[in-house]
């Protein structure tokens, strides 16, 4: 389980380390992608199959299932640590979650996801003055 926030900086490279605790879940091999919100998630290989199981049962023929399976999939990079437990994210994917410098990385149960620190901390100010009221909508919470 992934779970916990982290302060990072990625590299001229595009290399971000990944938190050490994460890494020891994820193994030798992730899947990172477009998510939603504008975050990358990233996936450890296990995760990732499932993910690809319960997209491949979208309906071809509904136009929403194909954009979401082009848009998700398209971006998808496998990746693979350095010596200093980084991951290089491509400019694709560090210009669509608009990731400079400054990151967070934070883990979400199965998953853990990639932030500009800028979309995190406004992300994070409306959660926070709205979580009260996004509980409550939320069935069996």
């Amino acid at each position: 389980m992934f779970m916990g926030e982290y302060q990072h900086n990625i590299d001229a490279k595009g290399r971000i380390i990944i938190p050490a605790k994460f890494r020891q879940d994820l193994g030798d091999k992730l899947v990172v992608t477009r998510g939603m919100d504008g975050c990358l998630f990233g996936y450890p290989m296990s995760e990732w199959e499932k993910v690809e199981q319960k997209i491949d049962t979208l309906p071809v023929n509904k136009k929403d299932a194909r954009y979401f399976t082009r848009f998700f999939f398209s971006a998808a990079v496998e990746c693979e640590f350095d010596k200093q437990g980084r991951i290089n994210i491509p400019a694709t994917l560090r210009d669509y979650a608009k990731i400079e410098k400054k990151c967070v990385v934070v883990g979400v149960s199965n998953r853990f996801e990639i932030w500009s620190d800028d979309r995190w901390n406004d992300f994070s100010h409306d959660a926070e003055e709205n979580f009260n009221e996004i509980a409550e909508n939320m069935i069996d919470f």
